[in-house]
């Protein structure tokens, strides 16, 4: 019962504070605030994205694999493999990996921390462990770079088979 008159209490002075606002006019906490849908919908910069009315830098960096995608076919189980991408620096200025994060501890990127230079190439290594995993296994790897965007997904794909050997086809 008690609970009830503490609530009924806070909403009356609820209540009575709005009425006051609306009576004081220009005294109260948001008098003068017009509300817009700018101001209830910020729009949030986001550094990947180039806005509309944004030109991209013409002398950006930029990262061009030879393949984005990589299948190792069958794997053996409790076993590890890895996968060399090479990619080349088309753009104007030199590239530079900020980072490369893996979409799963089971798979672990190395690449190139040196500048890669216009027109140089570069590398990104990427082991997949299997122990523990079995069938199809798909694999992201996201690099961080200067160039726009800053953002590059690469994958690794592949079918670990069981201990026994076999292969773990879908259905």
């Amino acid at each position: 019962m008690k609970q009830y008159l503490i609530l009924a209490a806070a909403l009356s002075l609820a209540a009575c504070n709005r009425d006051k606002a609306a009576e004081a006019g220009v005294e109260g906490v948001n008098a003068g605030a017009t509300v817009t849908n700018d101001t209830a919908n910020p729009t949030v910069d986001n550094p990947n994205v180039v806005s509309e009315n944004e030109a991209p830098n013409p002398n950006a960096p930029v990262m061009k694999f030879t393949e984005s995608e990589f299948d190792f076919g069958d794997i053996k189980a409790d076993t590890k493999v890895r996968h060399t991408f090479t990619f080349t620096n088309t753009g104007k200025s030199p590239l530079l990996i900020e980072d490369a994060t893996a979409s799963c501890g089971c798979t672990t990127p190395s690449w190139t921390k040196e500048p890669v230079a216009p027109g140089a190439q570069g590398t990104m290594e990427v082991q997949f462990d299997s122990r523990g995993k079995h069938g199809i296994i798909n694999k992201q790897v996201a690099v961080r770079a200067n160039t726009q965007p800053n953002i590059t997904t690469i994958a690794i794909k592949g079918n670990v088979l069981d201990a026994a050997g076999a292969a773990n086809k879908p259905l």
